[in-house]
């Protein structure tokens, strides 16, 4: 009966940690994972995060270990499924054959990669976590390395900001430490600790207060720039060169209370929260070659929040036109039938493998010609025509292509139609969602456009009205002083308080006057035109001085880098349909004019030119890093480890050796030398002159319970110790087994 008793106390005190455990774990997981915030897709975190909270939920709420295992199991699937384009595929095939039962069932899993793979990986280090929890050594490890591989991302690695992550890491680590301490206590001393639940508040306020502190501290401390520079970055740095990056993401989602410049340009997934600074990323990412210079059009976003760009429900469930294959075309909403347009080709080679939610392209993309150099071979792609995006699909399973040739039908800018077109703007089809404001929208901002507007007869006076205001009044900069931020709006703040930025303030503002002022706006993302090779910008430079221009349209190769990521806004007429615009300072949006029109003269000042290219550093007569010092250096000190190595290993193997050499009763001295320590840290006296049958007759009065275990050690360390007999291998393991009993029961 008492065996049956106690078992059932282990698996209650067991359960309630293990659930514990749990809750641990995949807040854990969770913290670490946001480090991969610039490689992982926005669905890749949906569906971690449910199935991390449906393990939670599972081992809290479900008895049955297997129950559990399942109802996880089957959440994985359904958050796949749904979180993806996933779609039934019908069986094809002979049904006897074992080969076509493989091909359909790689064909439906294939749609889930890689989400499928991550989800189940994320399930099983959960699983494995919480395996772990009465190793404290192991926990320790664990939290250790978690902590350390943040701190070189956030550091050296990449650009992404994770201390808030690394403080949330120590914290589950200080209180994953302190509840195993006391369920191992609880297991131990029932008794105790009974009586210990007598008096909550000082049992656990402290513990309480001392992690809450620990975590304030991590939190709250102000940022401050690192003492020492890392010696890679000061080697880059030496040579004139940035330290490239690696994530891509500009500094549109990054809160206003972190450093001004802590991230890098690229393009963005995620401008629910725009605002912060960033530096110039100069990494390649594509080239276009193009008989017509353009912007890269990425994504439309319709719902201004306050705070940055969201999907409008609209947008979420708009109908896509699935692609069948090359040259079919695509109808574009929001063109007028009279509206002149001009086809524009262009060939994108991506030097980089990272993966986009859209194939970019001049606005709107009218057909897909060929797919890494294939006019055949298409993947899923899905064109939305409302928003003229070109949707890749979200499945791994289809690669970004490494190169694509597509065709736009660009609209021809015709300010004499658009000057003498209609004051009203209201469009027949078109959604509301294009002039929403938020309600806590000041009201300042609205009566800032209205008086710039006044005296403008047209909205597109309206909208040159604004633009010349932006652009004159506000200073482009990657690092606005967002000290001076103090209204919640971001446009407000900018417009009223902040009076500097970079292209998402100057967009954001443009759009929401816009909407302010009944003319239907969108915000849009992709990349400028970018650069072109050095001779083909001296050619079109002479040509503005009064040479021949060879490509008066801008036809070429253009060099897209990170830092070209840029935003503008689309407006919409009536009669004419969408038109893009460029608010913010030093650039010039390359408009498809009529052939009677002469070419506007684009001056972009390089100080907002996401194109700027690093100017080399001037070697001077004095000592410079060079290339070949760092791999010395490198190599020098590989050699001195393999060295030390080297000349160490004889040593350690010796007394490997040695080790293994001793005798059953050497082994048991010791145990019994390092129990005696281990009860001395535990807060028992250790006289002295004692010997070690005096040390134990004295505890043994104290802690009567281990009286038996405490003489089965007392006489296997005398008999190890001044016999000249060699212990059996049985006394050998039960004075261990009563040494390991000691040492369980005291803690």
């Amino acid at each position: 009966m008492t065996a049956i008793r106690r078992m059932a106390f282990h698996w209650l005190t067991d359960g309630l940690y293990r659930k514990l455990s749990a809750c641990l774990a995949a807040l854990m997981i969770s913290q670490w994972i946001r480090c991969l915030g610039d490689y992982w897709w926005e669905e890749t975190f949906t569906i971690v995060n449910g199935v991390l909270l449906a393990a939670v939920l599972a081992n809290l709420l479900l008895p049955s270990k297997t129950l559990s295992i399942g109802v996880q199991l089957i959440a994985v699937a359904g958050l796949n499924i749904a979180n993806t384009d996933y779609e039934w595929l019908p069986f094809e095939g002979s049904r006897r054959h074992f080969l076509d039962w493989m091909y359909w069932v790689g064909n439906q899993f294939g749609q889930l990669n890689p989400y499928l793979w991550i989800s189940l990986g994320v399930l099983a280090a959960f699983h494995l976590i919480v395996s772990i929890r009465r190793k404290r050594s192991w926990i320790m490890i664990l939290v250790a390395i978690a902590i350390l591989s943040l701190a070189a991302a956030d550091s050296i690695l990449t650009p992404i900001y994770l201390w808030e992550e690394i403080a949330w890491l120590v914290f589950v680590g200080l209180g994953w430490l302190v509840a195993s301490h006391f369920a191992g206590f609880k297991e131990r001393h029932p008794d105790n600790w009974s009586r210990l639940l007598e008096y909550p508040l000082s049992l656990f306020l402290p513990i309480m207060l001392i992690i809450t502190l620990v975590m304030a501290a991590g939190l709250f401390v102000p940022t401050v720039r690192p003492v020492l520079t890392d010696p890679y970055t000061a080697w880059k740095e030496s040579r004139g060169e940035t330290v490239p990056s690696f994530v891509g993401d500009k500094a549109i989602s990054v809160a206003v209370s972190k450093n001004n410049a802590d991230t890098r340009s690229g393009y963005s997934r995620n401008d629910s929260v725009l605002g912060g600074g960033f530096t110039f990323d100069y990494t390649l990412v594509m080239t276009v070659t193009t008989d017509q210079r353009s912007y890269w059009r990425g994504e439309t976003r319709a719902l201004y929040n306050g705070t940055g760009w969201t999907e409008s429900a609209e947008e979420k469930a708009e109908g896509t036109l699935k692609v069948s294959g090359s040259g079919q075309a695509f109808p574009a909403k929001g063109v007028a039938a009279s509206t002149e347009t001009v086809a524009v080709t262009q060939t994108v080679t991506m030097e980089r493998k990272d993966k986009y939610p859209v194939l970019f392209g001049a606005g709107p993309i009218n057909k897909v010609l060929k797919f890494d150099g294939d006019e055949s071979g298409l993947p899923a792609l899905s064109w939305l025509a409302n928003s003229w995006e070109l949707r890749f699909p979200k499945s791994a399973a289809d690669r970004y292509p490494q190169s694509y040739t597509i065709e736009s039908k660009v609209p021809v800018l015709n300010e004499a139609a658009l000057k003498a077109g209609p004051a009203t703007q209201a469009a027949e089809g078109l959604s509301d969602v294009y002039l929403k404001l938020p309600d806590g929208l000041p009201a300042r901002v609205k009566t800032l456009a209205a008086d710039l507007t006044k005296e403008a007869a047209t909205p597109y006076d309206k909208v040159r009205a604004l633009i010349g205001y932006l652009q004159m009044n506000y200073k482009y900069t990657n690092t606005p002083d967002l000290s001076l931020k103090s209204s919640k709006d971001f446009v407000d703040a900018f417009l009223f308080e902040i009076k500097e930025g970079y292209c998402d303030y100057f967009s954001t503002s443009l759009a929401v006057m816009s909407r302010s002022l009944g003319i239907p706006a969108r915000w849009v993302k992709g990349y400028s035109a970018g650069s072109l090779p050095a001779n083909e910008q001296m050619q079109q430079m002479q040509g503005l001085s009064g040479m021949v221009v060879p490509n008066p349209d801008g036809a070429g190769t253009y060099t897209v880098r990170n830092a070209d990521a840029h935003s503008w806004v689309e407006i919409y007429f009536n009669d004419y349909g969408w038109l893009p615009f460029e608010a913010t300072p030093g650039f010039s949006y390359p408009y498809a004019l009529p052939k009677d029109e002469p070419a506007p003269v684009v001056q972009e000042d390089p100080a907002a030119d996401d194109s700027t290219t690093v100017a080399p550093v001037e070697e001077d007569s004095g000592f410079s890093v060079k290339p070949w010092m760092f791999w010395l250096a490198a190599g020098v000190l590989v050699l001195g480890i393999a060295a030390y190595g080297y000349r160490s290993f004889p040593a350690l193997l010796r007394r490997y050796r040695r080790r293994r050499s001793d005798t059953v009763n050497a082994r048991i001295v010791n145990e019994t030398n390092r129990l005696i320590k281990h009860c001395r840290k535990k807060g028992m006296d250790v006289e002295t002159n004692e010997t070690v049958r005096e040390t134990m007759g004295r505890w043994s009065t104290k802690l009567t319970s281990l009286q038996p275990q405490f003489r089965i050690v007392q006489h296997a360390f005398e008999k190890a110790m001044y016999s000249s007999q060699s212990m059996t291998q049985e006394e050998a393991e039960r004075a261990t087994a009563s040494i390991k009993h000691i040492r369980e029961h005291i803690g």
